[in-house]
């Protein structure tokens, strides 16, 4: 003989939960900055982003060891090696050539 059995809600109370706060209202966007700011704002994730590409290119092992010597050294001594390093570097290492942060490999600041 079998036994009926129940099913687990024939044990416990079934509670359903009440939603809260019911509709959400629309947050007005936060004002755009005046246009001096925006400019400067856009300037700065250009910045960025060219630093960030000269940093790939320090970490990048095919053009050599970086220790020593400047970007522009690296990217001259890749190029006679033909090992092709790429032409946007060195535009930007030309257009930036004044600031030393720049010049300087992202090892530059650790003793050899």
């Amino acid at each position: 003989m079998t036994t009926k059995r129940g099913l687990i809600t024939d044990s416990f109370k079934v509670v359903k939960k009440t939603k809260r706060g019911g509709k959400r209202e629309k947050r007005p966007s936060p004002p755009s900055p005046p246009r001096g700011e925006q400019l400067y704002v856009e300037t700065e994730t250009i910045r960025e982003e060219e630093l960030k590409k000269l940093r790939q290119f320090d970490l990048d092992w095919r053009f050599g060891p970086c220790t020593g010597i400047s970007r522009l050294q690296r990217w001259e001594r890749a190029e006679l090696h033909g090992l092709n390093p790429p032409e946007e570097i060195k535009y930007l290492l030309l257009q930036t050539h004044s600031d030393p942060a720049d010049n300087l490999s992202l090892w530059s600041e650790y003793p050899l």
